[in-house]
């Protein structure tokens, strides 16, 4: 859809709101990056808390949740479908100590990237292939002894709304390596946050938390039975946006 002057005035509006919110809590708290993880935490929440309250007042995107009472609370594996930056968001805003899978260049962003490095989020270097997977596996693994969520997006990169699937092989490794059940998240966020460019759209972004699958499935079964619960939760969640 092509957007309005109107949208595109909110939407700079909003990413001047969303930056200077970032800079506002990372200056305020820069002494946390001198004591222990958890504390680190709080910057990055409240930043996402306060994008998700202005998202909803500049821009008329609200953010709702289904299936809440299937979040978990304690140390599990979250895989989610990836659309928009609404994703890292979501995250952040409402999984209690939430251990994301983040590209290595985020880390590169002023305030953010220090405080997820901090707080030990898992950055992964795409381009060194099986080092990079081990290297995640055992963070993961460390995220899950601390009783963390482990929160992974298993296409790897942003994908648009009905795009066709890529579901790489690592959630695989990382459900079986880990001995977890994972819990699967469905949305239609990238409707209305596209994975590119400034605009955003007013409305209704749902985040769909599924039932968890359980731990000791075969990596073929596993794969299948992800991919196939996210995608149509993705399709049915798309196709009543539309209507």
């Amino acid at each position: 859809m092509k957007p309005t002057p109107l949208v595109m005035i909110r939407s700079a509006v909003f990413a001047l709101w969303m930056f200077g919110a970032a800079v506002l809590f990372g200056v305020a708290c820069l002494p946390l990056l001198l004591g222990p993880r958890k504390p680190a935490m709080t910057p990055i929440r409240l930043w996402a808390k306060a994008t998700l309250a202005g998202l909803e007042v500049i821009v008329g995107l609200r953010v709702e949740i289904e299936g809440l009472d299937l979040a978990p609370t304690g140390p599990a594996l979250v895989a989610a479908k990836h659309q928009s930056m609404l994703d890292v968001l979501v995250a952040l805003a409402v999984f209690p100590d939430p251990c994301i899978v983040l590209k290595k260049e985020l880390m590169w962003i002023p305030f953010f990237g220090w405080f997820a490095a901090k707080s030990r989020m898992i950055t992964i270097d795409r381009a060194s292939g099986a080092k990079a997977v081990r290297h995640m596996t055992h963070a993961a693994a460390t995220a899950i002894r601390d009783g963390r969520q482990v929160f992974v997006f298993p296409e790897g990169t942003r994908r648009s709304p009905g795009a066709p699937p890529a579901y790489k092989p690592g959630v695989a490794g990382l459900y079986r390596a880990l001995d977890t059940r994972c819990t699967p998240m469905a949305t239609n966020a990238g409707l209305l946050w596209p994975a590119k460019g400034l605009a955003k759209y007013p409305g209704v972004a749902i985040f769909e938390i599924l039932p968890p699958i359980p731990e000791g499935l075969k990596r073929a079964a596993f794969m299948t039975r992800l991919e196939t619960e996210i995608e149509t939760a993705c399709s049915q969640l798309l196709l009543e946006a539309r209507r």
